[in-house]
């Protein structure tokens, strides 16, 4: 009987990588897909980047952009040598350390809480419960901070007056601002992020539990041993990003509730670069102190992501 002899297949060599036109012939429809996307970023986000020269010149708006005086770094000059600089910056730098301390862990135990729930129908109605706030505008949530603490008619003074005899001025006090802003913020957005952290849960190897229950874990050893380890590269992505944004604590939450007697504490950079560049008229500036945001977040990100890395964790790139 004669044998047919096998046809001679090229296989293609590990090295192999096809071309960049037959890559986008072969996935056309997926990056046809990400095109509304990648407009967006070149229209609204990398065009405007050239108004960053605004922070290298005196610009005048009469004179124009191009024809406006080039100071070189004088903005920043004066910015560094002003001597609300350290006061802003430690402002900035202290909020973004409670956030980090007492809101980014939040969504985290929460999405860990919402994980254990059995009950479906609990479970989903506790979730759509801690996801109405994120909805609810700034200024509604600054509306009712102003309600339940003031000391005209507030509840809260009103109750504090009731048993201890006296009231505290909590908008006006500098040392209850800090605690106001990280009490909104979790109220406001701690339901949302779980979002994330709930996803990322929901592609644990259940087997890991079974296995972990044979062995006699009980929940708070399961909980350490499989649950935090399997969720830990979204942590550390997400604590990446959230370090680019150290130098900004959001403009809205924070002047609604700024006033002159607790301005020493509340002041930060995305304010004070409202009041100059809006109020006072003062563009280039304004855009050196925005400038000088984005260069330590873009440092940050990057320090933060070697860090990880170094440590042998799952980075952004």
């Amino acid at each position: 009987m004669k044998q047919v002899a096998a046809p001679n297949l090229k296989r293609p060599s590990p090295h192999y990588r096809p071309s960049v036109l037959r890559r986008l012939k072969k996935d056309k429809w997926l990056y046809l897909l990400l095109l509304p996307g990648l407009l967006y970023f070149l229209l609204f986000k990398y065009v405007p980047m050239w108004g960053v020269l605004l922070a290298f010149k005196n610009y005048q708006p009469f004179t124009g952009f191009w024809n406006s005086e080039w100071v070189g770094v004088e903005h920043f000059r004066i910015f560094f040598s002003n001597p609300e600089f350290f006061m802003l910056l430690r402002n900035t730098l202290i909020l973004s350390f409670y956030n980090l301390v007492f809101f980014f862990p939040a969504p985290i135990i929460l999405a860990i809480l919402l994980n254990e729930i059995r009950v479906a129908i609990f479970k989903r109605t506790v979730q759509t419960l801690i996801y109405v706030p994120h909805f609810i505008s700034m200024v509604i949530v600054a509306s009712m901070t102003y309600v339940f603490l003031t000391t005209e008619g507030g509840p809260v003074n009103e109750l504090l007056y009731t048993y201890t005899g006296r009231k505290i001025e909590f908008l006006a006090s500098p040392d209850w601002f800090r605690p106001m802003i990280i009490v909104q913020t979790i109220w406001k957005e701690c339901g949302w992020g779980t979002i994330i952290f709930l996803a990322a849960l929901a592609a644990v190897d259940v087997e890991q539990y079974e296995a972990a229950i044979m062995d006699g874990a009980n929940r708070w050893k399961q909980i350490w041993h499989i649950t935090l380890p399997s969720i830990s590269s979204t942590i550390i992505i997400l604590l990446i990003l959230r370090m680019g944004n150290v130098l900004e604590n959001g403009f809205e939450q924070i002047y609604l509730l700024l006033n002159p007697l607790n301005r020493e504490v509340a002041e930060v950079f995305d304010t004070y670069v409202y009041m100059m560049g809006i109020t006072q008229g003062a563009f280039s500036y304004s855009t050196a102190v925005g400038l000088f945001k984005a260069i330590i977040g873009v440092i940050l990100v990057l320090g933060s992501n070697y860090l990880a890395k170094k440590f042998g964790q799952s980075g952004l790139y």
